[in-house]
C-alpha cells in the first residue's frame, strides 16, 4: 500500500480503536465478577491494534525501513482483520436479546465500531495484497538469472 495511504487508515484505525477501546473497558468495568470473554476479547483487538499492527504498519516504513516487511504487513493486517470481525459477531450475539438502556447502547456501539474496524482492516488488507503481488519480484522467463548464452555460442 502507498505510504500515504497507509499513514491515513492507520491514522482512522488508531481513532477508531481508542473509541472501541473506550467502550469496552465501560462495559467491563460495570461487571462484577467473571466478564464476559466476548467483551474481553475485543479489548484485546482494541490494545493489539493499538500497540502491534498500527505502529508496525505507519511506523515503521518510515522509521524502520529495514524491518518493515510487506508479507509482515499483510498478514498482520490479515489478522487483525479476523480478530474483528469474530470479536463483533461474538460481541452481537451477547447483546442480540439486549433492550434499551446505557449498557445495551454502549455494546450496540462497540458492536457497529468493531464492524467499521473490521471493514477499515479488510481495506488495508487487499491493498496492501495488491501492493504485495504488485510489486514482488518473481522470476519469469524473461526475468532468469544466471549464464547466459552468446550469439554463436
Amino acid at each position: 500500500m502507498q505510504m500515504s495511504m497507509a499513514i491515513y487508515f492507520a491514522v482512522a484505525a488508531a481513532v477508531l480503536c481508542i473509541i472501541e477501546l473506550g467502550m469496552t473497558a465501560w462495559l467491563l468495568s460495570g461487571i462484577y465478577g467473571d466478564s464476559p470473554s466476548q467483551i474481553s476479547f475485543m479489548l484485546f483487538s482494541s490494545l493489539w491494534s493499538l500497540v502491534i499492527v498500527l505502529p508496525y504498519i505507519a511506523l515503521a516504513p518510515l522509521y524502520f525501513p529495514r524491518v518493515h516487511n510487506k508479507i509482515a504487513a499483510t498478514v498482520l493486517n490479515t489478522v487483525t482483520m479476523i480478530f474483528w470481525f469474530s470479536g463483533s459477531i461474538a460481541l452481537a450475539v451477547l447483546f442480540r436479546g439486549c433492550g434499551s438502556g446505557v449498557y445495551c447502547g454502549t455494546g450496540k456501539a462497540a458492536i457497529a465500531f468493531g464492524f467499521i474496524l473490521w471493514a477499515l482492516f479488510l481495506v488495508m488488507t487487499v491493498l496492501d495484497a495488491l501492493d504485495w503481488t504488485r510489486n514482488r519480484s518473481s522470476p519469469g522467463v524473461s526475468g532468469l538469472k544466471g549464464p547466459h548464452a552468446y550469439p554463436g555460442a
